[in-house]
């Protein structure tokens, strides 16, 4: 395996790697982003085996060292396994989350204290400003969130439109039916009332780019996608209530 480099916005980066073996012949890939700011930001740590993996690459563009923020969706193995290697590397990086998942995991967890986000506060990392959101159980996990970088206007999606493949690190092609037909897979989504509002809601952000941690990245009309996403997930709960498929 190895990891790829792909700038996919100014100073923002896509570190991804495809493991085969995850649903063959397709394979499923683990994307992290490193937002470049006076304050370096790591969204997504990624697994802890692969660490050497994702900092070589991190030490590609930057010191690794100079590390200063760290956060993620969720606290899940993908999302933030090597958190505590990163930290290790890294001495004034910090963790960044909101307060559940704080107050779950994190607090016990991370090796250093992690600074506690509300919904809506900013992180200004100098030439950057990352935004954070919570939501809860969307797509899973009651300590969800995702950031928004506010001035590229990128929305760092998590673990939205999740999707198999190795395809290109940015995409103008449809991301909602593969994001679908993954979920006929993994069944991740947790469908309720939330989540179509939840989704909405990003919608009304405007991102110019949707930065997915398992899948291409998406430019185009991202409202749109987003707003798609929400109207099947919609369905699903309806069809789910009704008892039927």
């Amino acid at each position: 395996m190895e990891t790829r480099i792909d700038e996919i916005g100014d100073r923002i980066y896509r570190l991804s790697t495809h493991v085969p073996d995850i649903v063959p012949p397709a394979g499923f890939t683990f994307n992290q982003f490193l937002v470049l700011g006076d304050e370096p930001l790591l969204f997504h740590t990624g697994l802890r085996k692969m660490f050497p993996l994702v900092s070589e690459a991190v030490s590609r563009i930057m010191p690794i060292q100079d590390l200063r923020w760290i956060t993620f969706g969720h606290y899940e193995a993908d999302e933030c396994g090597a958190m505590n290697e990163w930290l290790a590397v890294a001495p004034n990086a910090q963790i960044a989350h909101g307060m559940t998942g704080c107050l779950v995991s994190l607090n016990d967890m991370a090796d250093r204290p992690p600074r506690v986000l509300s919904n809506g506060e900013v992180i200004d990392i100098g030439g950057k400003r990352i935004q954070y959101i919570d939501t809860p159980h969307v797509p899973h996990g009651w300590d969800a969130g995702v950031i928004f970088e506010e001035t590229s206007r990128t929305l760092f999606c998590g673990d939205l439109f999740t999707h198999l493949g190795n395809g290109p690190a940015i995409t103008e092609g449809d991301i909602v039916g593969p994001a679908l037909a993954a979920e006929d897979i993994f069944y991740d989504t947790s469908l309720g009332p939330s989540i179509a509002p939840t989704v909405r809601r990003l919608a009304d952000l405007a991102p110019r780019t949707l930065a997915l941690m398992h899948g291409s990245s998406f430019v185009g009309d991202t409202a749109a996608a987003l707003h798609n996403l929400a109207s099947a997930y919609d369905r699903r709960l309806r069809a789910a209530m009704a008892g039927t498929t």
